[in-house]
């Protein structure tokens, strides 16, 4: 075998690896949101009451700035509505990523809402509890995640151009 025969085969081989690698991420992602959608249903945070105490709560503790603490006071102000809108969009995104569909527009979507909930935690969590799921989700978004072991592979091999799988 040549060297450059050895040097294509190392590379595919590495390629795969890192396809499965992202795939792995991709499903602990899902996982971790799944999970955190029923561990927050349990503790009523979905309902108008208990969503509009958690964002109050940011709101008077956190070190956000004051553009989006205006923003989380009109999400207390409508808790009803955005208490559950927040619970369908963890369960969506946590199905949706644990079976690799639409996995880069929702793994940005995934970024941007943990970049958020990031920012309105300042000064109450520790800041790495989010940082590292946030850099998943980009992993996510750049890596194609959703083409190795996901729907997406499906899709692409319809349609391999389009940049949503």
């Amino acid at each position: 075998m040549s060297n450059a025969d050895k040097s294509f085969r190392g590379n595919a081989e590495g390629q795969a690896r890192a396809r499965v690698a992202l795939s792995m991420l991709r499903i602990v992602l899902g996982a971790l949101f799944v999970s955190v959608f029923f561990e927050n249903l349990n503790k009523g945070l979905y309902s108008a009451s208990g969503y509009a105490g958690l964002i109050n709560y940011y709101i008077e503790k956190g070190h956000a700035p004051q553009l989006l603490k205006s923003v989380q006071s009109f999400m207390a102000a409508h808790a009803n509505v955005a208490g559950p809108m927040q619970g369908a969009t963890e369960i969506s995104f946590g199905i949706l990523l644990l079976i690799g569909l639409l996995t880069r527009p929702v793994a940005l979507a995934a970024f941007l809402f943990l970049t958020t909930l990031w920012v309105s935690e300042w000064g109450t969590a520790w800041i790495w509890e989010l940082l590292v799921p946030m850099a998943v989700a980009l992993a996510l978004v750049i890596g194609s995640a959703g083409r190795t072991f996901g729907v997406d592979a499906l899709l692409a091999k319809r349609h391999p151009s389009r940049l949503l799988w």
